[in-house]
């Protein structure tokens, strides 16, 4: 049971899965979108998915070649639901977790296949990771 307390743990630990954890409290969001609300690079957002997944707390669902991502809607283990109640108590009033909200309003105005051959630059906002599409951690 360590070993699992261990592995959520570490997962909520990291800033960029939290607020991936914060932008999904809003609803199921593609791999493109996450990217662009964040401006890291595809591989990146993909290994902080991954150990999101592995930790329990998100679950993933394949359209096309789109991957879709959405809080975990039952508990993988015995800590899944304490941590989610934690991060969906915490952090509302964070300036970067109001930003990416604020981007997040922006990214959903765009067509996903938009977003996923432009990437951030859909937006018009600065780009300084890559653009993404459709890659599973």
């Amino acid at each position: 049971m360590i070993e699992t307390f261990e592995t959520v743990a570490k997962a909520v630990a990291d800033p960029s899965r939290v607020r991936i954890l914060k932008l999904l409290e809003g609803g199921e969001l593609c791999v493109c979108q996450i990217t662009a609300v964040l401006d890291l690079a595809a591989a990146t957002v993909s290994k902080h998915l991954a150990a999101l997944k592995t930790a329990g707390l998100v679950q993933q669902r394949r359209d096309g070649k789109w991957i879709y991502y959405r809080l975990a809607e039952r508990d993988f283990n015995a800590y899944t639901r304490a941590f989610l109640d934690l991060v969906a108590k915490a952090m509302d009033d964070d300036p970067t977790v109001a930003a990416d909200r604020a981007i997040l309003l922006r990214v959903n105005a765009v067509a996903v296949q938009t977003l996923c051959d432009q990437g951030r630059a859909a937006l018009a906002l600065p780009i300084s990771g890559s653009n993404c599409c459709g890659t599973s951690p």
